[in-house]
């Protein structure tokens, strides 16, 4: 999740109340290890797919990458540790090439009917792409729930998404400085529809940033979220109540609660690695 174990990342997260993880899927090793993490681990739920940018550089061989996640959800479709397919999407940033752009189209393209044949909640990564997002959404048809995963665009871009039905996804990058357009985008989101999230070992929120992110550390975002929305640091009950609306909301995004009965906490969505099986 982080770079270091698994079990050590999830038991450090749980000490700070972060006690639901979902673990994203990038690649079809990835997709695997998330599977056995979750299927181990009742706080964690898994998201299997294939990257853009491993899509954009699979070339012949992404037939049969696609194949085996789609036997991955096959196989596990009933399984309810299996919530999500992601992540998945377009990002014209580390692939520029035609052939690569189209390769991307086919992956998301058949990411997004699995949702719908399975039922799954679609992750997805956009990284300078935005009106291919939408426009190959529209094309294929929204699913039931949409994650805009480690959200990256302005308000327009947010209404854009919510107008979808999406859930937007915050990571430690709404704490950065020059960041306005995060934080714009964030104030224009309703309560219900605001996620956070790691995307560890990435993306460190202010005032670590630079360090190797974790799911323990997702409560610094969230704290910040709840300043944007001023709530008082030293209202306890206030600050209680908008984890409560964040878990709520990860539930919804995620397709129901997961996990030990009787145990709260925030939820991590979206942490995870490319060291260990997640982005």
């Amino acid at each position: 999740m982080s770079g270091i174990s698994p079990e050590l990342a999830i038991r450090a997260a749980a000490q700070v109340n972060v006690t639901r993880t979902a673990q994203i899927g990038f690649d079809l090793p990835g997709s695997r290890f998330s599977c056995e993490l979750a299927a181990n681990n009742p706080s964690v739920i898994a998201a299997v797919a294939i990257h853009p940018n491993d899509a954009a550089t699979l070339g012949d061989d992404l037939p049969q990458a696609l194949a085996g996640i789609e036997e991955l959800l096959t196989t596990y479709a009933d399984q309810d540790w299996l919530r999500a397919v992601g992540e998945t999407g377009m990002d014209r940033f580390r692939t520029r090439t035609p052939d690569g752009i189209a390769r991307q189209q086919t992956s998301f393209a058949a990411h997004i009917a699995w949702c719908h044949r399975f039922d799954k909640t679609l992750v997805i990564h956009d990284r300078d792409a935005h009106s291919d997002i939408l426009s190959i959404l529209d094309a294929e048809g929204v699913p039931n729930r949409v994650i805009m995963h480690c959200f990256s665009g302005d308000a327009d871009f947010a209404r854009a998404c919510l107008d979808r039905g999406a859930w937007l996804s915050f990571p430690g990058t709404v704490t950065f400085k020059p960041n306005h357009h995060l934080r714009e985008a964030l104030a224009i989101t309703p309560d219900d529809k605001v996620l956070v999230e790691t995307d560890a070992p990435f993306l460190t929120p202010e005032p670590l940033r630079g360090r190797r992110n974790s799911p323990y550390l997702l409560p610094i975002t969230v704290r910040y979220t709840a300043a944007q929305r001023g709530i008082d640091p030293e209202d306890t009950d206030a600050l209680t109540d908008w984890c409560d609306q964040l878990l709520a909301n990860t539930y919804a995004a995620f397709n129901g609660p997961w996990g030990r009965s009787g145990t709260g906490g925030l939820g991590a969505g979206g942490s995870g690695t490319r060291e260990s099986g997640a982005a």
